[in-house]
């Protein structure tokens, strides 16, 4: 009976919060659902002019990939606004920043079972905007110049939330895996991007959201994935 309590310990999910520290592993949210997620704690407020996201990422394409499905990658949100959201939908890859509406799209190699390094770049000075996958960019864009991303929200992984911290969607939930999530309040340089690609790092510190010391609660039925597996 021991035995059996301990193994049903390791396999039920992890309903937690305060912990920190995600070196060498990853997120697993194994299916669709409208009350799994991550919520991360930043290093210091997104009170950002300019941003590099970096994550790497593995789906469900049965899921993920259906045609016409909406899937959130990040969200950070305000008790008002979709302050920065990242999507996969309709055959695109998305940004929005302050709105649910207007954003920028990348008709980029969708995401797959395998895992993809994406990063996206944005600095408001110019609006100039990019994203890269696997350590190649893609043409630049001009978006929300002179805008400002404000502090105040919350960071989510797995779930898109339409108020804050609720109201989720579970056709827009995230199925798949997720990882080396790390955010910088600057634009970094394509060399850079690419050592983190090749997770051989010379760049800056993450100054922003830093995976390796992150501070994070999980709710509900998400798994975090040892480094065995990684």
């Amino acid at each position: 009976m021991k035995s059996v309590l301990v193994l049903l310990g390791v396999l039920l999910p992890l309903i937690s919060s305060g912990q920190s520290g995600l070196t060498d592993k990853g997120l697993f949210f194994p299916k669709p659902s409208d009350n799994s997620y991550i919520k991360l704690i930043p290093q210091k407020p997104l009170n950002l002019e300019a941003f590099t996201l970096c994550m790497r990422l593995s789906v469900d394409p049965t899921v993920v990939n259906q045609d016409n499905r909406e899937t959130i990658l990040l969200a950070y949100r305000t008790q008002d606004y979709d302050e920065l959201n990242v999507w996969q939908e309709k055959g695109k890859i998305s940004l929005y920043l302050r709105s649910s509406s207007e954003g920028v799209f990348y008709a980029i190699p969708l995401l797959s079972i395998f895992r993809t390094n994406l990063c996206v770049t944005w600095e408001s000075s110019t609006g100039l905007t990019a994203f890269w996958v696997d350590g190649r960019r893609s043409t630049l864009q001009v978006y929300r110049k002179n805008h400002k991303v404000q502090s105040g929200g919350a960071v989510i992984l797995g779930q898109d939330p339409d108020s804050f911290l609720g109201s989720f969607d579970i056709n827009q939930s995230f199925v798949g895996e997720i990882s080396d999530v790390n955010m910088w309040d600057s634009v970094l340089t394509g060399d850079q991007i690419r050592h983190f690609n090749e997770k051989v790092w010379v760049g800056p510190e993450p100054n922003v959201l830093n995976w390796n010391i992150m501070q994070y609660e999980v709710n509900g039925n998400v798994l975090v994935v040892p480094e065995k597996y990684k």
